[in-house]
């Protein structure tokens, strides 16, 4: 009988203690990111301090694009500056890259979600598969001379696939470029945020940064947009 009961002590221990993790990382995950973000800008901000101007990040290559080029090193800032990464944070099991926009003049804590990317990635897989059989992308229209949208139904697709914006929750289209680089078309979001947000915006201006105005996202994944004649937006061309 004692050894009945010795068991379903330690069962029960099992079972509470295994149900007690996943509540804890749970909780921990629920924390409001805005708080999350707030730590993570404290911590940056006396990093920067105290290492004289140096940031907190990890290296990238020269051509990264822009909003995924300063991603937060959080090795740099664990255990002095703050005691382990968000819950929210890639690094601690989360959706969101912690980036930094603005470095040159006002350093600022900034989240990218991963999510974006599985979809991105799954089609350069298959992108690659066609141009590698056929020697060229599936085109379909063209956008601008260096920007296309793609015949998804030659890459197999049965609906043209989408990722849902971080800003607006809408669910945006993919697009490539001339060397079929795959990205994400904020034109419904930039859209919005032009006729909701106050600007100031010229012809060849570069628009997206008023994306992240009152917002904690960065447009991941985007190429740059300006305005046309009409104040509305449109892929800017190269030069």
């Amino acid at each position: 009988m004692k050894l009945y009961k010795i068991f379903f002590i330690v069962l029960g221990c099992i079972l509470l203690s295994g149900c007690l993790y996943p509540e804890e990382k749970l909780q921990k995950n629920s924390i409001p990111y805005n708080d999350q973000i707030a730590a993570v800008q404290s911590s940056v901000d006396q990093y920067q301090k105290d290492s004289t101007g140096l940031l907190p990040i990890k290296t990238r290559d020269m051509t990264t694009p822009i909003y995924q080029k300063y991603p937060i090193d959080f090795s740099m800032l664990t255990p002095r500056y703050m005691a382990e990464p968000p819950g929210t944070a890639y690094e601690s099991g989360g959706v969101y890259q912690y980036v930094l926009v603005d470095v040159e003049k006002d350093p600022t804590v900034k989240l990218l979600d991963l999510r974006m990317s599985e979809e991105i990635h799954e089609l350069s897989i298959k992108l690659n598969i066609y141009r590698q059989a056929n020697g060229y992308p599936p085109f379909k229209d063209l956008i601008t001379s260096d920007v296309f949208t793609l015949d998804f139904e030659k890459l197999g697709y049965k609906e043209p696939p989408t990722v849902q914006s971080p800003f607006t929750g809408e669910y945006l289209p993919l697009v490539i470029d001339k060397e079929a680089v795959v990205y994400v078309d904020y034109r419904i979001d930039l859209n919005m945020a032009l006729q909701e947000k106050e600007h100031s915006f010229k012809q060849g201006d570069d628009i997206r940064d008023l994306l992240m105005k009152d917002n904690p996202f960065v447009p991941a994944y985007s190429l740059p947009y300006t305005i046309d004649d009409k104040g509305e937006p449109i892929f800017k061309p190269e030069k």
